[in-house]
């Protein structure tokens, strides 16, 4: 198992769409096991394949305590079952430090393939919901503060980029 990087915003290599897995072999294989192992180390609840510089269909989740009930969908899709949302607030591995609420569905209808490629359907609610909507999004080339207002998202970049500028300085002295 390898720990991958993580890219960060504004890299443009956030915003490839993922292509579709076709099939199952060792290197989506090893993928799998590798963004479990980049994810949990992270630490994260989720995370995309095009997060890690593989654009491919993949998200990994695990939002139990123990952090052994991990969640592999493989080319996902969804349907919103209802329009009501909660309020969760999302932050994103490749966006540390920073967290907004969105209002996203809090219950969808998720089809995917397993690791194992067995096809399933399953109704997701809450936080799971979102946190497929969020790494979803993701394979779509997509970033959470896409959601937000033209003003908020630049004052994150804003932010962000402050804030790398000085940890980078700092790490040079």
């Amino acid at each position: 198992m390898a720990l991958l990087s993580i890219l960060e915003y504004p890299d443009p290599r956030l915003r490839t769409v993922a292509s579709e897995v076709l099939s199952d072999t060792v290197v989506i294989q090893t993928l799998i096991d590798d963004m479990l192992d980049t994810m949990y180390a992270a630490p994260g609840i989720g995370l995309a394949a095009t997060q890690v510089n593989r654009h491919q269909r993949i998200i990994t989740i695990d939002l139990s305590e123990e952090r052994n009930s991990p969640h592999i969908l493989i080319n996902p899709t969804i349907k919103i079952l209802n329009q009501e949302s909660d309020n969760i607030s999302e932050g994103c591995l490749s966006i540390p430090g920073f967290s907004e609420i969105l209002h996203r569905p809090n219950r969808i209808l998720v089809t995917s393939l397993t690791r194992n490629f067995t096809q399933i359907s399953f109704e997701a609610t809450g936080l799971l919901a979102v946190c497929i909507q969020h790494e979803l999004d993701h394979l779509n080339g997509k970033l959470y503060i896409d959601h937000l207002s033209s003003i908020k998202r630049n004052e994150i970049k804003t932010e962000f980029v402050k804030a790398h500028k000085l940890q980078n300085s700092s790490q040079s002295l």
